[in-house]
C-alpha cells in the first residue's frame, strides 16, 4: 500500500508534505518539534493535523500487517486464490479483512462442523447449486448413516443446513451489505432490567435509530447495561435483512430451492445477525468513543490554556472541617512564603474564627496579598463565607474562586511532595490551589487529566485511547507555551519534547546542583543527548542566560540566522533583555522578507517565527484569552431564582450542553437547546471552557441541586 498516496488523498494534502510528515516521524521527531520548526518541509502544518496523520498512519501500517499475516496464513492452508489475494488487497478498513478471513479462521465446534464429520457436506454442495431437476429426499436418503447418527433424510437435510448456513453467515459482501442496512435502518431499543428507580430510568422504555443516536446516550445506555438496569437489544429491518440473505443464495424455484432458502433463514436469525448486532453495538460504542475523548480533548486543551493570573501575591485555602482549613501565602513567581491553619467552617468556636481572621490579616498584610484562591471541596462554602466576611478588612485583595481545584487537590500535593517535602500534605494541598490560580498549566500537568473532571463517561472510554489523546493534548499545550527551565517541576519538564519523566528528573537534579546558565548547558544533563536537546531546546526558556535568545523561542539551531537578521536591520540584540525589539516586523518587510530569506538562508516559515518571537520574546500564547472571572460576590443556591441574569464561566462541555460556574458551588447546566436562538450540532459549536457568559436562571432544584440555566434572554421557560 501507498501509504504516503492514501494519506494525501484522505487529508487533501500535497504527496510531498505527507512523505516529509512521514520521513520526519519515522526519523523519531515529535509532533511539537515538527509543527514548529520543520515548518518548511510540511507545509506549515499544525499539531492537530500531524497528530491526525500520525494515527492514521499507524492504523494503515496495522492494516497493512494484518492483511499480510491473513495472506500468509491463507497462503500456508494452500486455499489462496487469485480473486481472494485480490479481494485482500482491495479490503480498505480491518473489518472488511476479517470478513475476507472469516470462513478460513479456526471455530469452536459448531453445528456445522457436527455436520461435516457426519458426512453431510457433498449434500450441502449439491443442494446449494440448485440444479432444475432432482429429488431432494431421494438425494437426502443417500447420507442416512445410523452409525453416524444420520437416522434419515430429514436428518441428513438438517445438517446439510447447518453447513450451509455457516457458509451464508461467513459470506464478506454479504456481512458488509447486513452491516450497512442495520446501521442505516437498526434501531436501539432498551427497557428495564429491573423493577426499581435509577438515573437510567428515562431509558425504561425508549428506542431510537441506531444512525441518529447520539455519544452521550450511547454510553449512557452501555453503562446502564453494564450495571444490569437496562436491557438492550438492537432492532433490525427483518423482512428486508432476509430478503437480502436469500437473494444472495436463492436461486429459481429449483427443489433444492426450499433447502436453501431455510438454511438462509436460520443463518440470519441464528448466526448473522447476533453477530452483526455485537459488531454493530460495537461500532457504536467505538463512534461514541471517539466523540467523547475528542470534546474531553477540546475542554482539556481549554481548561490548560486559561490565562495565568501573573502578579499576584496569593493566600491558598485548603477548605476542611474538622482539621481546620489550610493556608499558603506564595509569591509571584509561586515561591511559598508562610503556611497556616485557621478553624473557621465549624459553627460556634467565635474564639477559633477570630484568631483564623487575624491570622489570615496578618498574611495579607506581611506579604502584601493580592488575591485569594479556596479551593472547591465539602467546605468550601462555609471558607468563602468567611473570607469574605473579611474583605472589607483586607485592602487590595480580589476574591478568586477556583472551583475545578477542587477534588484534584490532593493528587496536587501528592505530586508536590519532592518539591516542599518539609511541609505536610494539607500544606502542599494549599500551596497547590495558590499555584494552580497563578499558572493553571503548570499546576494541572501535576493531575492525571482524566480526574481533572472535564468531559464526560471518562470511566467508560477506552482508556488506552483516552490517555494518548489526553497526553497529546498536555503535551501540545505545555510545548506551545514554552517551560522555564529555572522554575519549572519535574511533571511540567517532562511533558516538553524530547524529554519524558526520566529525563525530566535529571535535568531538576542537575539544576538543583549547578544550577542551569543557559541552554547549551543542558546538554551537561545526564541521558540528555543531541536528538533529545534538538527536540526539547526551543521549548525551554533560560531568562537569566547571557545569551537573550535562550529566553525565546527561537531554536539554537536557527541563532545564527536570527543574529543576522538583526544586524542587516541594524537592530541591537541587547534590546532583547528589555521586552523585545518592537517595530523589527516592520523593518523586514521593508528591507524584504523573501530577501532576507535568501541571505540568511532560511524558509519564510522560520524567517516570521523569528521575527515574532524578537519583537515580543518569550510571548505567551495564553495572554491573548479572556482573562478569568475575579468573583467579588458569593451567592447561594437559594439566592438564585427564574429570570436572574449572571455572569459565569464555562467549566465542563458536553454533548448535551455546558456547566457553567456561577458562583454557588454547584454548576448550572445550560441545555443545548437554550444555549443559542438556531439549531447547533453540538455545545462546542457555541462555548468552550473557560469561557466567560451570561446567563439567566430557568429553575432550582435544590434538594437534587440541580441548577438550570439558559444563554437566551427570553427562554427561561
Amino acid at each position: 500500500m501507498d501509504f504516503a498516496a492514501v494519506l494525501a488523498k484522505e487529508f487533501s494534502l500535497r504527496l510531498e508534505q505527507v512523505k516529509a510528515v512521514m520521513e520526519l516521524l519515522d526519523a523519531g521527531n515529535t509532533i511539537p518539534f515538527i509543527a514548529r520548526y520543520r515548518k518548511e518541509m510540511t507545509g506549515s502544518l499544525d499539531d492537530q493535523v500531524l497528530r491526525e496523520l500520525s494515527e492514521r498512519l499507524e492504523y494503515l501500517r496495522g492494516l497493512e500487517k494484518r492483511r499480510e499475516e491473513i495472506e500468509r496464513t491463507l497462503t500456508e492452508q494452500g486455499v489462496i486464490t487469485d480473486a481472494l489475494r485480490s479481494q485482500l488487497q482491495s479490503a480498505s478498513t480491518l473489518s472488511e479483512l476479517e470478513d475476507l478471513y472469516r470462513p478460513f479462521r479456526p471455530k469452536r465446534r459448531t453445528r456445522a462442523t457436527v455436520a461435516k464429520e457426519r458426512g453431510l457436506e457433498p449434500l450441502e454442495l449439491w443442494l446449494l447449486m440448485q440444479l432444475p431437476q432432482g429429488d431432494v429426499q431421494a438425494e437426502a436418503l443417500k447420507y442416512v448413516d445410523t452409525d453416524k447418527d444420520v437416522p434419515d433424510a430429514d436428518s441428513a437435510l438438517a445438517g446439510a443446513r447447518d453447513i450451509l448456513a455457516e457458509s451464508v453467515s461467513d459470506d464478506a459482501a454479504l456481512r458488509k451489505t447486513l452491516r450497512a442496512l442495520l446501521l442505516r435502518e437498526g434501531v436501539i431499543e432498551t427497557r428495564a432490567a429491573k423493577d426499581e428507580d435509577s438515573v437510567y430510568s428515562m431509558y425504561y422504555e425508549y428506542q431510537e435509530p441506531a444512525a441518529k443516536m447520539a455519544p452521550h446516550r450511547i454510553l449512557a445506555v452501555n453503562r446502564g447495561e453494564r450495571e444490569a438496569y437496562l436491557k438492550v437489544t438492537l432492532k433490525a429491518p427483518e423482512e428486508k435483512a432476509v430478503s437480502l440473505v436469500k437473494d444472495a443464495f436463492v436461486r429459481g424455484a429449483s427443489p433444492a430451492a426450499g433447502q436453501v432458502a431455510l438454511a438462509c433463514e436460520d443463518a440470519w436469525s441464528r448466526l448473522l445477525f447476533p453477530s452483526l448486532e455485537r459488531e454493530i453495538r460495537g461500532e457504536l460504542t467505538d463512534r461514541a468513543n471517539e466523540s467523547a475523548i475528542r470534546v474531553f480533548s477540546q475542554n482539556l486543551h481549554q481548561l490548560l490554556m486559561q490565562p495565568p493570573i501573573k502578579g499576584k501575591v496569593t493566600l491558598g485555602v485548603d477548605p476542611g472541617f474538622r482539621t481546620g482549613c489550610k493556608l499558603a501565602v506564595v509569591d509571584e513567581n509561586g515561591k511559598v512564603l508562610e503556611t497556616g491553619v485557621g478553624h473557621f467552617t465549624l459553627p460556634g468556636q467565635e474564639a477559633a474564627k477570630a484568631a483564623a481572621a487575624r491570622l489570615i490579616q496578618g498574611m495579607v498584610k506581611r506579604h502584601g496579598v493580592t488575591a485569594i484562591a479556596i479551593g472547591n471541596g465539602t467546605a468550601s462554602r462555609e471558607s468563602e463565607q468567611f473570607i469574605c466576611s473579611l474583605l472589607p478588612q483586607l485592602p487590595g485583595v480580589a476574591y478568586v474562586i477556583v472551583s475545578e481545584a477542587g477534588a484534584s487537590v490532593y493528587s496536587a500535593s501528592k505530586a508536590a511532595a519532592e518539591e516542599f517535602p518539609h511541609f505536610d500534605v494539607t500544606e502542599r494541598s494549599a500551596v497547590s490551589i495558590a499555584r494552580r490560580m497563578q499558572d493553571p498549566l503548570a499546576e494541572l500537568v501535576k493531575i492525571d487529566p482524566k480526574a481533572i473532571g472535564v468531559g464526560q463517561y471518562q470511566h467508560d472510554l477506552k482508556q488506552n485511547e483516552l490517555t494518548a489523546a489526553l497526553d497529546g493534548v498536555v503535551e501540545q499545550c505545555v510545548n506551545a507555551v514554552g517551560v522555564e527551565v529555572s522554575t519549572a517541576s519535574a511533571e511540567l519538564l517532562s511533558h516538553v519534547a524530547g524529554i519524558g519523566p526520566a529525563l525530566a528528573k535529571n535535568i531538576v537534579a542537575y539544576r538543583e546542583e549547578n544550577g542551569v546558565a543557559s541552554r547549551a548547558a543542558l546538554k551537561k544533563v545526564p541521558k540528555l543527548g543531541p536528538r533529545a536537546f534538538e527536540q526539547c531546546a526551543g521549548f525551554l526558556r533560560v531568562r537569566d542566560s547571557k545569551n537573550p535568545l535562550d529566553a525565546t523561542g527561537v531554536h539554537p539551531e536557527s541563532y545564527d540566522a536570527a543574529k543576522g537578521l538583526m544586524e542587516k536591520l541594524g537592530m541591537d540584540s541587547k534590546a532583547l533583555k528589555s521586552g523585545g525589539l518592537p517595530g523589527i516586523g516592520e523593518k523586514a518587510k521593508a528591507y524584504g522578507l523573501d530577501q532576507l530569506a535568501k541571505e540568511l538562508q532560511i524558509g519564510l516559515p522560520t524567517l516570521r517565527d523569528i521575527l515574532s518571537e524578537l519583537e515580543k520574546p518569550g510571548r505567551d500564547p495564553r495572554d491573548e484569552l479572556p482573562k478569568p472571572v475575579l468573583r467579588t460576590d458569593v451567592l447561594d443556591i437559594k439566592d438564585l431564582t427564574p429570570g436572574m441574569e449572571l455572569t459565569g464561566t464555562v467549566r465542563n462541555v458536553i454533548d448535551f450542553g455546558a456547566f457553567v460556574d456561577i458562583g454557588v458551588h454547584q454548576d448550572g447546566l445550560v441545555h443545548i437547546s437554550r444555549m443559542a436562538d438556531r439549531f447547533i450540532r453540538h455545545p462546542s459549536e457555541i462555548v468552550k471552557v473557560g469561557d466567560i457568559v451570561k446567563v439567566w436562571v430557568v429553575g432550582v432544584d435544590e434538594k437534587k441541586k440541580r441548577i438550570a440555566l439558559t444563554m437566551v434572554k427570553g427562554k427561561e421557560e
